[in-house]
């Protein structure tokens, strides 16, 4: 499930696994390896609440999965990959996101903000104004912009940190996603 061992018991930690279990129906890997730091995982969802409360939920999704395979994870590719299948695309629409968005039928908005999003996380040093013009001329405010940016450098912490600790990918994937759907939501790790 990952590389390190199971966190020693705590209230903290059982709460954790109490609420993503309630609200998952099942424990998922990444809780259990968050369970090492109760406390940076409350941070976490914080965060990323905030985060998300700032966009469109499609905007979100689409940023987050931009990051997740410049960052060649499967786990938050599997992930948001569902949520675009259940609340937005069918499953045949999200594989084509995950390959090859440009050729997928998204907006041309949309399709700058995959791109800028993936930049981001690919390398953000490399992002130039001019890459934020781009983002403008496709309609997005600063503050839509900066909302790309954060997507997009939150799932970075969150990628990162199950990458790193060898999270495997929760096996209810296996089950709610069709076998060309998984696969191409699989980047890598």
């Amino acid at each position: 499930m990952s590389f390190l061992q199971p966190a020693a018991p705590s209230p903290d930690a059982e709460r954790m696994f109490d609420a993503d279990t309630r609200a998952m129906g099942y424990l998922p890997n990444f809780t259990r390896v968050f369970a090492h730091s109760p406390a940076t995982y409350a941070a976490w969802q914080q965060l990323n609440a905030a985060v998300k409360a700032g966009m469109e939920l499609r905007r979100y999704e689409l940023a987050t999965l931009a990051a997740a395979r410049a960052l060649r994870s499967s786990y938050c590719g599997l992930a948001h990959g569902k949520v675009l299948r259940d609340r937005f695309f069918d499953a045949r629409t999200v594989a084509a996101i995950a390959s090859d968005h440009g050729a997928a039928g998204l907006s041309p908005q949309e399709v700058a903000v995959v791109d800028f999003a993936g930049k981001v996380a690919a390398d953000a040093s490399s992002v130039t104004e001019a890459d934020v013009a781009g983002l403008r001329d496709h309609g997005l405010d600063d503050t839509e912009i900066f909302q790309v940016v954060l997507a997009a450098a939150a799932r970075c912490f969150f990628s990162t940190v199950l990458s790193a600790a060898g999270a495997e990918p929760d096996p209810q994937y296996d089950d709610a996603l069709d076998p060309e759907l998984r696969q191409a939501l699989r980047f890598g790790d």
